[in-house]
């Protein structure tokens, strides 16, 4: 199953009962394994839980803490980018040339990579002197 199919997949479990948006996120890993995450609402918004950072959970929970690919999809008229959190959260575990796979569910894309997504993002190299 490919990284979009997984992503599709994954989305529909998505627990979206008070936005009605559902997204799915598929990444991999330095290993090769494929990690999945969907959107988890809460009443207590926002107390939910983004795909992406869905994902990584599930990433760093197997152990694996280098991502090298992610896809997400949802059903909107156009790709949707990650939000700024889990832009954060993204660059955390990648590097910048690592591309990131945005998606609709109709099939339309827009592929970035983490450096275009987070232009001057705040690492580990900016702590370097604390």
């Amino acid at each position: 199953m490919s990284l979009k199919d997984k992503a599709l997949a994954v989305r529909d479990n998505a627990y979206a009962p008070y936005s009605k948006f559902k997204v799915g996120a598929a990444l991999i890993a330095e290993n090769g394994e494929t990690f999945v995450g969907c959107n988890v609402e809460n009443v207590a918004y926002p107390e939910g839980t983004c795909a992406e950072a869905g994902a990584i959970a599930a990433m760093i929970a197997s152990g694996q803490t280098q991502l090298m690919e992610v896809y997400i999809v949802a059903d909107a008229p156009m790709p949707v980018s990650p939000c700024g959190g889990c832009r954060q959260k993204l660059i955390e575990f990648g590097a910048g040339h690592v591309p990131v796979t945005m998606a609709t569910v109709s099939g339309l894309e827009q592929r970035m990579t983490l450096a275009d997504l987070m232009p001057g993002a705040f690492t580990e190299e900016h702590l370097e002197n604390t």
